[in-house]
């Protein structure tokens, strides 16, 4: 009997367990392809370069809902939009995920966010 109430919960926290791990691999990868891609406008390559090899090697279950933002701003930190030697580049990615997928409806939203910055050469 008392495994029977005892049982939900385990299997509740198993699956809490294996889907922040998904959640968490979801957010080193972002991590990594922000490095990337921000590495790219950094060496000169351009907004669309670095957006479409952000958007080439992230490796989700719908790679459509990624949204990366590329903004260049000088070195006092306003906006410029000028790919000039010495300004910075900022990749911005966000992906939505679900924590608790497994349960359906009763999932939780969550949006997995990175950034990386790097001055141009």
């Amino acid at each position: 009997m008392e495994f029977a109430l005892v049982l939900p919960v385990l299997l509740l926290l198993v699956v809490g367990i294996f889907d922040f791990g998904r959640v968490l691999y979801t957010h080193l990868q972002m991590e990594l392809v922000a490095q990337e891609a921000v590495r790219l406008g950094g060496l000169g390559q351009g907004e669309t370069a670095v957006k479409e090899y952000a958007h080439n090697h992230f490796q989700a279950a719908n790679p459509e809902g990624l949204e990366v933002l590329v903004t260049v701003s000088s070195r006092d930190g306003t906006s410029t939009g000028e790919w000039k030697s010495g300004n910075y580049v900022t990749v911005t990615m966000s992906y939505p995920e679900e924590i608790l997928q497994p349960l359906g409806g009763a999932s939780i939203p969550y949006t997995v966010k990175t950034s990386s910055t790097i001055r141009i050469e």
